[in-house]
């Protein structure tokens, strides 16, 4: 059998040796791939466009590929009116097989609804995985982590089926809950999340987005050479660095020369609220603008604390299709994190930030995944400090130079660390690879 890719390894990149010789693997057939994931398309930003470009890339390298998710709910926490209503939605897109299961969504996502949440569609998805298989035949279920109680459907399939095992962790939600306040790490619930964690990440292979959180799996007592990394990516042939002013500019009436902005979802483990302090910090700047673009539980209450200041803007989450126009607004991205999340996940939207061709500036502690990840494209500052990222933003502000230089090395890292054709393509390898007879 092939050696599995160790912990070091990353499939952002070509290494000499490392790719396995696929046309053995499996005897050369295509797989018949069963993905077991909440979030998928048309959701716009989170989780969802990267299981969707996973299942698409299998799909064009040849496999067979069913998905069973939710209707999609992701980031207004409210089903898509087009999707709403009646059961599950069998349909056929772009040659992925998408199996659409109705979940509950609670308008306010706290910790107990949440629960809800992820125990409804793990009890959808139980019986429709079942089904989904016996037409399927998998030779591979990949389930993606959050949600982590759906995991169970998946280990169930692929024992029943004699299919390998593939988990890919977006999200360590059981850390996450511990950080954010909606579980209690010492108390019993606590102390069962941590060990169904444990229980539902025991795979044939499990992967990971960064290397912290692989190495985070290594340490909760994963065989190493069962992890790979298998990063996010950025879209780098559709983000560029706009050389013109933003379309945005004189569509929003922005006419300050600078924006800081934050695009994405509005929830506790953004850690946001900084941003507010952080404006009104700022607000003698009278070459700045502040903009939030996105939407989430938490929008409401930070509109509210945002009350008077007349240096921040808010906009709802703009298309996907205009993605590279609105990056291309910022003169500096905003990136803020709670303490304790930046080893638990790396933000997705960080990718396209990089890509974009714009300075960024990170909370994080040093040494972490994230902090890493941004060093020599912009500044980290401490979780929670407004006064250091609003000296940050400042620095960046003042000097030119230093500002284009980090925005020039963000373009290149997004090319060399985060090319979706290549990241994909060593994932397509290494599921080959898991999935060569013993």
């Amino acid at each position: 059998m092939a050696k599995p890719t160790s912990l070091s390894r990353s499939p952002t990149a070509h290494t000499p040796g490392v790719a396995q010789d696929v046309s053995d693997a499996t005897d050369g057939r295509p797989l018949r791939v069963l993905i077991l994931g909440l979030n998928y398309a048309p959701e716009p930003i989170g989780i969802g466009p990267y299981t969707t470009g996973m299942a698409e890339a299998l799909v064009a390298a040849g496999h067979s590929v069913t998905v069973v998710c939710g209707k999609p709910y992701y980031p207004a926490w409210k089903v898509d009116p087009a999707y709403a209503g009646g059961g599950a939605r069998r349909s056929v897109e772009n040659g992925v097989t998408v199996v659409r299961l109705p979940i509950y969504v609670p308008a306010v996502p706290s910790g107990g609804r949440r629960l809800v949440h992820h125990a409804s569609f793990a009890a959808s998805a139980q019986v429709r995985m079942l089904l989904e298989a016996r037409r399927l035949r998998p030779d591979v279920v990949i389930g993606i982590a959050p949600s982590l109680i759906s995991l169970v459907a998946a280990r169930t399939i692929a024992r029943l089926f004699g299919a390998k095992l593939w988990i890919h962790v977006q999200d360590f939600e059981v850390e996450a809950a511990f950080a954010t306040g909606l579980l209690n790490g010492e108390g019993r619930s606590g102390k069962m999340a941590r060990w169904f964690e444990t229980w539902s990440l025991d795979a044939d292979r499990i992967s990971s987005i960064s290397l912290p959180m692989c190495a985070k799996l290594a340490a909760s007592g994963i065989a190493p050479d069962k992890i790979v990394e298998f990063r996010n990516w950025a879209s780098i042939d559709k983000v560029k660095p706009l050389v013109e002013p933003s379309s945005y500019r004189a569509e929003w009436g922005i006419t300050t020369p600078h924006v800081a902005l934050y695009s994405g979802n509005i929830a506790n483990k953004q850690g946001i609220d900084i941003v507010v302090e952080v404006a009104r910090l700022l607000a003698d700047r009278t070459d700045l603008t502040f903009v939030v673009c996105g939407n989430g539980p938490n929008r409401e209450a930070l509109m509210a604390r945002a009350a008077g200041l007349g240096n921040i803007r808010f906009f709802d989450l703009q298309p996907m299709d205009r993605l590279s126009d609105l990056l291309g607004l910022a003169s500096i991205h905003l990136l803020p994190q709670i303490e304790g999340a930046a080893d638990l996940v790396l933000p997705s939207k960080l990718t396209n930030m990089l890509a974009s061709g714009r300075a960024v500036v990170a909370t994080a502690p040093p040494e972490t995944g994230l902090a890493r990840e941004v060093e020599g494209c912009g500044l980290v500052t401490p979780p929670g400090d407004a006064p250091a990222m609003a000296a940050a933003i400042r620095r960046l502000l003042e000097d030119d130079a230093l500002r284009e230089r980090y925005a020039v090395e963000a373009r290149v890292r997004a090319e060399e660390r985060w090319s979706k054709d290549r990241i994909l393509a060593r994932f397509e390898t290494e599921l080959r690879a898991s999935c060569r007879p013993a």
